[in-house]
């Protein structure tokens, strides 16, 4: 599945931005999808592909990030046709499928299989089986001896069903779920320090 951000804002008319995995938007110039407009923050917000879905993420931005004109303040799964504004930049979205359509009007040649072989060479007569295989006059092979099957190793038990090795697939860790995780950081660190002035503040005039 991938996904076309088009431009509909008249600033960026016509301009489209595929998306096929983590995406970065922002003024500065190490995001993916940079948007030069003083309205855009430095690290604006992010898109992450998981599961064939697309989600975004508003990473505090100064002016705001939107989903069909309703301002998000967490990730918010996104949809073929929603339209998304980056502070003043608006645009739409396109989703594709990319699995491989096979057109059922398309004929392939079909190799020939044992049966149309011998279809067309036509069943060998008595006289050629009789060669290696004697045949009874009715025509079935005479004095062929059935092959016995291999013996099974004593202790083996044969209907044990082998049980498949899990195994553990790190994932690797998208620039984009660092930016966000940053920004969380960042939040509780500000209200922490926010905290620890008002304590002293009550402390110096309680104490004064």
């Amino acid at each position: 599945m991938s996904w076309t951000l088009q431009a509909i804002s008249d600033e960026l008319q016509g301009q489209e931005v595929e998306v096929k995995h983590d995406v970065l938007i922002g003024r500065h110039q190490d995001c993916d999808v940079v948007l030069q407009s003083s309205a855009i923050s430095r690290r604006h917000a992010a898109l992450a592909v998981r599961d064939d879905q697309l989600w975004l993420s508003d990473l505090n931005s100064s002016n705001g990030t939107f989903v069909n004109d309703l301002k998000i303040v967490q990730e918010t799964l996104l949809a073929a046709g929603d339209i998304v504004q980056f502070a003043n930049l608006k645009f739409a979205l396109l989703a594709e499928n990319t699995d491989l359509v096979i057109d059922e009007n398309l004929e392939l040649p079909e190799a020939p299989n044992e049966a149309q072989k011998m279809s067309e060479q036509g069943m060998p007569s008595l006289t050629e089986r009789a060669v290696e295989t004697p045949v009874s006059r009715e025509g079935m092979p005479q004095h062929v001896a059935v092959p016995k099957p291999a013996p099974i190793p004593e202790g083996v038990d044969i209907h044990v069903k082998a049980e498949p090795e899990v195994v553990p697939v790190e994932e690797p860790v998208s620039r984009v779920e660092q930016q966000v995780e940053q920004q969380k950081n960042a939040s509780v660190g500000l209200i922490t320090i926010i905290v620890v002035i008002i304590l002293a503040v009550l402390a110096f005039i309680f104490f004064k």
